[in-house]
């Protein structure tokens, strides 16, 4: 066990929650702050503080790792924040922000005089929940001892990008990342749609694509999400998706790439949410296939 660390969890949703968690066992003392506090109180039984302000959390925190919504409402959780924080806190910024949200968070972080480090996690609720999250991790050596245990607790590898967090080469890593995951997700969605309406047993088609190069346990995972359940609890929820397609799409806008498949997924994700689906697994972007109400035909 490394020295202890003060630790500050700024968000604590379906991936916060389960960081702080992790944070705890590893022995780490962790304080933290959600907006809706009843989404933060369950925390204490693990052991942490439940402050009730951004400022209250941050103060005498080693390290800041946050994990909210967006790239807007981080930089707002931080500037409520910005009272208590001490000039070269480490902060591990875990939100998916964009490459836009992440020059703006880096831009605080240097107004501020923190060591800032550009840290999206690849994974969902389970890998989140049993510490097996991927970091991708861009930032300055110089901080590297003290928010290596960080990362250590909440994922099972970290990937070094650069050493310049600002420069956004671990959120780009990020956006190329999920812009398969969601591509694929669509994808296993539209596939079980078509099965359906053309009254074909998704199981044949399991079979056809058996133990060839066509067969991926991601699919047979977000395939067995829509055919047995459960959508709820969300490994990763549809509102999040859609705005994860939406700054993909906008990145691929911003240098010079169309990426139709992208912007095509963020509609039907949006679809999805606007027909009562939004807090379930993005699996559920399946129900966008059908008119009415988000329910398939049978």
């Amino acid at each position: 066990m490394t020295d202890q660390l003060t630790v500050t969890v700024l968000g604590t949703g379906i991936m916060g929650a389960a960081m702080a968690r992790n944070l705890a066992r590893a022995g780490h003392a962790v304080r933290v702050w959600n907006r809706t506090r009843a989404k933060a109180d369950p925390l204490a039984a693990d052991g942490a503080h439940v402050a009730g302000t951004p400022a209250e959390a941050v103060e005498s925190a080693d390290v800041v790792l946050t994990m909210l919504y967006d790239g807007p409402a981080t930089l707002e959780t931080m500037r409520l924040a910005a009272p208590a924080l001490r000039r070269g806190t480490v902060w591990a910024q875990s939100t998916t922000a964009g490459l836009e949200g992440l020059a703006e968070l880096a831009g605080f972080a240097r107004e501020h005089g923190l060591l800032f480090y550009d840290a999206p996690v690849l994974g969902t609720r389970q890998p989140a929940e049993a510490g097996q999250l991927t970091v991708i991790a861009a930032g300055p050596a110089e901080g590297r001892t003290t928010v290596a245990p960080v990362f250590d607790a909440v994922g099972a590898r970290t990937v070094w990008t650069g050493e310049d967090g600002a420069a956004g080469s671990a959120t780009r890593l990020k956006l190329v990342a999920n812009s398969w995951v969601l591509a694929v997700t669509s994808a296993v969605g539209e596939t079980l749609a078509l099965a359906e309406a053309l009254d074909v047993d998704p199981g044949g088609f399991f079979d056809l694509i058996a133990g060839g190069p066509l067969d991926m346990g991601y699919l047979r995972a977000k395939a067995g999400l829509i055919l047995d359940g459960p959508l709820t609890p969300a490994q990763f929820a549809v509102t999040t998706a859609a705005k994860d397609a939406r700054l993909i799409v906008r990145a691929g806008e911003q240098h010079g790439v169309r990426l139709d498949v992208a912007a095509a997924g963020a509609e039907r994700l949006e679809r999805a949410a606007a027909q009562g689906h939004g807090d379930e697994d993005m699996a559920a972007a399946y129900y966008a296939s059908f008119a009415g109400h988000g329910e398939s035909p049978t």
